[in-house]
């Protein structure tokens, strides 16, 4: 039996990495209503997985069980087969996770196989679950169990919690063909909310994703999907552009090669943005382009960054978003009006840093990050959208734009109020050395931060749906409860 643990020990490790890496890090499939179909075939497929990992640590299963833990076997291949489908209808897979898809394939057959005999010597003795002993095997499996079903039912309850979030439903093309919107990072956080914002005013929306299958599926027929700009042929009449893309700032390490990572999506893209502007017959009135209120870089002596601030040369966050935004302002040349908002953290129920953060005040983790000080600019994403909708709108607005509530609170504060928007308190104080030990300079973004102002977007008369934090989380704790509710009816 040990040559099976070995390889059931394989296909645990290389599960473990594929869920972690592709599904949650990489595709983020909790956080996508397109995903439903394939979470629900992860969580079975997982907890199958642990019934045959608990199941043949402590017993040997004979007779009639053999016959039944043959089917729980052949059943994991019919769901792993239909997972497959499902990956390949809903997504592009990565080269890296198709490789690892196939391994798992041959470590499961493998497994299979050398499994098949002692399957059917145990099928031939009286049906009966005779207790095993396989030493540092048992708990070690036992682990594996644990741990898959724990995930399964995280799985679960991820399917439950996105089927009962508002759908953000996509209107059908105009019959008219009016000028288009072109929204790059559609499918993400932000970008998804705003497609539908703009369908539903009736704009023609083009959308750029790095996958179409994703896109396509998400927004439907009434949205263009394409994966390169290049497939916007120069008659094209694009009336705005608003570029949402970029790689995830908070994640891995800002190493050498992390920071080429986010430079090349931001730079890179605004780069071709520009060259789509000067090729299309008439050129876009507006190119609304996302930067964040890292520009001002690690403010924390209470200071107020307004629009004019300037930025902090050498440190990473501020002089990604000095590139993003010099980026930009090429447009301004072509006769393009530019608007650069600067976003503070976005916070929504479906994605981004709030579900995480609620989760762990829920669970009285909510924490105080170093001194807890710094200040911490947010905006509800209703905001977010509104912003850019009103920037799109607005002839005269032009420039930065700091995209953040007028209540900016320290980080301190901020964990508190999120504690108690869930009945708890946060109690917890995380030192700052080991943040900075471990993240390095990306530690900036949670020990760091700037107290902006939202000057230029009061000047123009934009009104806050959620000026407050107090507004903003009593909307994503309770009135999105019952708007949840209500959709699902």
């Amino acid at each position: 039996m040990n040559t099976l643990f070995v390889l059931l020990s394989v296909q645990a490790v290389m599960g473990a990495f594929d869920n972690l890496w592709h599904h949650e890090l990489q595709a983020r499939l909790a956080q996508r209503r397109s995903a439903r179909r394939e979470l629900a075939l992860h969580a079975i497929r997982e907890a199958v997985y642990g019934v045959i990992f608990i199941g043949l640590a402590w017993w040997h299963w004979h007779g009639g069980f053999a016959i039944l833990l043959a089917a729980l076997l052949a059943f994991e291949v019919v769901v792993t087969l239909a997972d497959f489908l499902e990956e390949d209808r809903s997504r592009n897979l990565p080269p890296f996770e198709r490789v690892l898809h196939t391994l798992l394939t041959i470590s499961y057959g493998a497994f299979l196989t050398l499994f098949a005999p002692v399957l059917w010597s145990w099928a031939q003795e009286p049906t009966r679950l005779l207790s095993a002993s396989h030493g540092a095997w048992a708990p070690l499996l036992t682990l594996y169990g644990v741990g898959v079903w724990a995930w399964s039912l995280r799985n679960a309850l991820a399917l439950r919690r996105l089927g009962r979030l508002p759908v953000l439903a996509v209107a059908p093309a105009p019959m008219r063909r009016p000028a288009a919107i072109l929204v790059t990072g559609a499918t993400g956080f932000v970008g998804q909310a705003l497609v539908a914002e703009l369908c539903r005013e009736g704009h023609r929306v083009v959308a750029l994703s790095r996958d179409m299958r994703q896109a396509r599926r998400q927004f439907g027929p009434g949205v263009w999907v394409v994966d390169d700009l290049d497939a916007i042929p120069s008659e094209t009449r694009i009336d705005a552009i608003v570029n949402l893309a970029g790689a995830r700032v908070l994640g891995m390490p800002w190493t050498a090669a992390r920071r080429r990572v986010l430079l090349n999506s931001r730079v890179g893209l605004a780069q071709q943005l520009v060259g789509l502007m000067r090729r299309l017959e008439q050129r876009p009135r507006v190119l609304i382009s996302a930067s964040a209120v890292g520009f001002y870089g690690a403010v924390n002596d209470g200071r107020a960054c307004t629009e004019a601030s300037p930025p902090r040369a050498g440190e990473f966050q501020s002089d990604l978003c000095v590139a993003v935004e010099h980026e930009a302002r090429r447009a301004e040349a072509l006769g393009v009006r530019v608007v650069r908002l600067r976003f503070g953290v976005v916070l929504g129920r479906e994605d981004g840093a709030y579900p995480p953060q609620a989760l762990a005040a829920r669970l009285g983790l909510g924490a105080r990050l170093g001194t807890g000080q710094q200040p911490a600019p947010w905006l509800h994403r209703d905001d977010a959208v509104g912003l850019i909708c009103f920037a799109l709108r607005r002839d005269d607005l032009a420039g930065a734009v700091n995209a953040v509530s007028p209540d900016t609170r320290s980080q301190s504060e901020f964990a508190q109020a999120l504690a108690a928007s869930r009945g708890r308190r946060a109690w917890l104080s995380v030192p700052a050395w080991p943040l900075r030990l471990l993240a390095g300079e990306m530690s900036t973004l949670l020990l760091d931060g700037q107290k902006a102002v939202p000057g230029a977007a009061l000047a123009a008369g934009y009104r806050f749906r959620h000026s407050t934090l107090q507004s903003a989380l009593d909307d994503l704790a309770e009135r999105g409860d019952d708007r949840h509710q209500l959709a699902s009816q």
